[in-house]
């Protein structure tokens, strides 16, 4: 079925950070379970094999990738260093336990090994905070009293006089409005916030760059929110950062049918607005992190997200949210649930750790404006390219019946050429070579490509673990290493297909794009 994509690359529509794309480390125990299913295996901050060398290359390859430490028994952790005054034990099965777990602690020789990982891989790392420490529950979900910030502070001491670099400290985790499994008023949270923020002040006041204040890492309540940017105001709370989990629970028997509904995930972009209209109002100093997002809650679905049909719902969700200025979308989870980028056992790549890998590598931060005339089941985002003029589209067609003929247009050469009769392909050419300054003799329609990046199933099965880049099956190479990703090169007279179920990445070195200049 012909289809027209039309681009404007003459106007900015959102920015994301240069480093868009991040995953998460979650502090889960290998006996956290759901639906009968105990998928976390030994992927927690404290027992990860941060020596596997597979590891290291699936976290090298993106150079930089950002990594965010923290999940929901983060407000349970107490740091071993300084005065801690309780001995520091492994989380264990506690019946009457936050999310039915004990208190659990991280020793600082276990930081340094994490910290060994990130600075040979490169990574960039945000680190959540316990908010809940010398707090007490007052009924039901609902927690109060004061912070107690000690162990916080001695924990970010001891990182500073071991030179680690954290881009972000982040404070608490899902605590925020209803809560998840505790809650804290936003009055106390924000007055908290700001203590957190002198803290980091009095303690990076000799450092060249001081890290950013980000919270509640929660689930976005209008009026909770709004009442957080209020109190903390300018100049303490950096980034505001929320969790999305849109797809439902992991057991639920639908999740593909969601995955593949374009009706169904575009109900989230009422959240995306609506939040970023409550900073606007309330806090436009800050910006925004979907700080943890794996799709289906509880673990993610069984044989569903860790599989190619994942990739519909998460590259899509990777467009929706760069379109709102949301500035780092983090993956749950880098490892661990069944949500997993890596194997949680071999850390072989998932088909989403490629999908981000290619987001990564192509898309550059400014997003553009795109239209289509296609049909609702071809989802498409437009950026410019990353490190290299032009643009880059995302394509992505959820029909399980219809192949797209895709013909890509942009907006001011369009307008230009509403008079001409001439062929639409012959048309985009020309009107390449008019927004391009060309070197040496004259040039052909012939030396005009593209690149191509086709993502599909192995065998046609959506629920297969393996991905073809091209028609290639993607695979370690024999040193198990992490595969080149490499396009094919089309002329831009031909024809461009995207198959039923397929996604795909194009890439217009030379297409008209001011804004990307």
């Amino acid at each position: 079925m012909p289809a027209t994509v039309v681009v404007d690359g003459t106007i900015t529509v959102a920015e994301t950070d240069e480093n868009y794309v991040c995953a998460t480390i979650d502090w889960w125990p290998h006996d956290k379970c759901d639906y009968n299913h105990c998928p976390w295996e030994y992927t927690s901050v404290v027992n990860l094999d941060v020596t596997h060398s597979l590891l290291v290359k699936a976290i090298e390859a993106f150079r930089p990738l950002r990594i965010r430490i923290g999940g929901s028994l983060q407000d349970q952790v107490l740091y071993d260093v300084g005065n801690l005054g309780s001995p520091c034990h492994s989380f264990f099965k506690m019946k009457g336990g936050l999310f039915g777990f004990s208190k659990g602690c991280l020793n600082m020789d276990r930081w340094d090994a994490l910290n060994n990982l990130f600075s040979k891989t490169g990574a960039i790392i945000s680190f959540g905070l316990n908010a809940l420490h010398g707090r007490h529950k007052i009924k039901n979900k609902v927690w109060g009293g004061p912070w107690n910030s000690t162990n916080a502070h001695d924990f970010i001491s001891y990182t500073i006089s071991k030179g680690y670099k954290i881009e972000a400290w982040e404070f608490g985790n899902e605590l925020s409005g209803t809560g998840i499994g505790a809650s804290v008023s936003a009055d106390t949270y924000a007055k908290d916030v700001v203590k957190l923020n002198e803290i980091v002040d009095a303690l990076y006041k000799n450092s060249n760059k001081k890290p950013s204040i980000m919270a509640p890492g929660g689930f976005f309540e209008q009026g909770w929110f709004a009442k957080l940017l209020k109190i903390t105001g300018p100049g303490t709370l950096n980034t505001v950062s929320h969790h999305m989990y849109n797809l439902g629970a992991g057991v639920d028997h639908h999740l593909i049918e969601h995955i593949l509904d374009p009706y169904y995930l575009s109900k989230v972009s009422k959240t995306f607005s609506s939040l970023s209209q409550t900073i606007q109002q309330n806090g436009p100093w800050a910006s925004v992190w979907v700080e943890k997002s794996g799709g289906a809650f509880n673990s993610g679905g069984f044989h569903v997200s860790d599989t190619f049909v994942n990739s519909f719902w998460y590259l899509d969700q990777l467009g929706m949210a760069a379109a709102y200025n949301t500035k780092v979308y983090c993956r749950q989870t880098l490892v661990g649930g069944h949500y997993s980028l890596l194997n949680t056992t071999t850390f072989v790549p998932n088909p989403d750790y490629y999908s981000a890998l290619l987001w990564h590598r192509l898309m550059g931060k400014t997003v553009l404006g795109v239209t289509t005339t296609a049909s609702p089941y071809l989802r498409y985002y437009a950026h410019c390219s990353k490190g290299r003029a032009g643009i880059t589209l995302l394509l992505i067609n959820m029909s399980n019946n219809t192949d797209f003929i895709v013909k890509a247009r942009s907006r001011s050469n369009l307008k230009q050429n509403l008079q001409q009769t001439s062929d639409g392909a012959s048309s985009f050419v020309n009107s390449l070579k008019r927004s391009v300054s060309w070197i040496g003799s004259e040039v052909t329609d012939g030396s005009l490509f593209r690149e191509e990046y086709h993502m599909s199933p192995k065998d046609g099965d959506l629920q297969s673990k393996t991905m073809l880049l091209n028609g290639i099956q993607l695979q370690l190479t024999e040193k198990e290493g992490i595969p080149n990703l490499q396009p094919i090169r089309s002329r831009l007279s031909s024809p461009l297909y995207i198959s039923s179920l397929s996604i795909s990445f194009i890439v217009f070195p030379n297409f008209d794009s001011p804004a990307c200049a």
